[in-house]
């Protein structure tokens, strides 16, 4: 039996009220050889060097097709595809007139998207049993949001960049909620940060001021 957990939101959009959202809890992750075990028990149908075969030519597959520019679609699973971006050691693009034309060589495959089947979904929540798991209450910080911002912004002045966990322990939000924010004060027009990298290893930096 699976259990869920209810967490609070921050209120980013300043609403006044207490948000809310489920997810699952995660007891441990389910190792390769325990999955295929649990696959191929006795009257299954389905031999262990079989699945394991099966599985082999996919995951060999995947990548070689995604490579040439498929979008994979695997019915009762869902639909891969590969994201590209700029390599972590090269500057980011803008759309300056003046900008040095990006090679391909300084773009790479940096992540894979993954669109769930419906059915998928449909046959997890048909199998699901949910318990209640408990609650998660949210980490409330003493600085308002302008101050949290401002606090963001002589950070980013003092030093070369800015984590997650820094503004975590600036602000004493949780990590999720940290992260969420940073990601709209990025978008700030009066923020002075902007993000750099991609992925776990973004981080946030001072905001350069466009010169005419």
């Amino acid at each position: 039996m699976a259990r869920y957990i209810k967490r609070e939101m921050a209120d980013l959009n300043g609403t006044g009220k207490k948000q809310a959202y489920y997810r699952m809890q995660t007891w441990r992750k389910l190792s390769y050889e325990e999955f295929i075990d649990k696959c191929t028990f006795p009257g299954s149908g389905v031999s262990r060097s079989m699945m394991q075969a099966v599985l082999a030519t996919v995951a060999e597959a995947l990548p070689r097709f995604m490579a040439m520019g498929y979008s994979v679609r695997i019915d009762g699973l869902g639909t891969f595809n590969a994201k590209l971006g700029v390599r972590k050691d090269k500057s980011q693009d803008t759309f300056e007139e003046n900008e040095q034309k990006r090679n391909a060589k300084s773009i790479e495959v940096n992540g894979i998207g993954f669109r769930a089947d419906k059915e998928l979904i449909y046959k997890t929540d048909r199998e699901c049993d949910l318990e209640r798991g408990g609650v998660s209450r949210l980490r409330i910080s003493k600085y308002s949001f302008e101050q949290r911002m401002e606090l963001a912004k002589r950070y980013v002045e003092q030093h070369p960049f800015m984590r997650i966990m820094d503004y975590v322990a600036l602000t004493g939000l949780s990590r999720t909620t940290a992260s969420i924010e940073l990601r709209k004060l990025s978008e700030h027009p009066d923020s002075g940060i902007a993000p750099d990298g991609r992925g776990s290893h973004r981080v946030y930096v001072k905001r350069q001021e466009n010169r005419s």
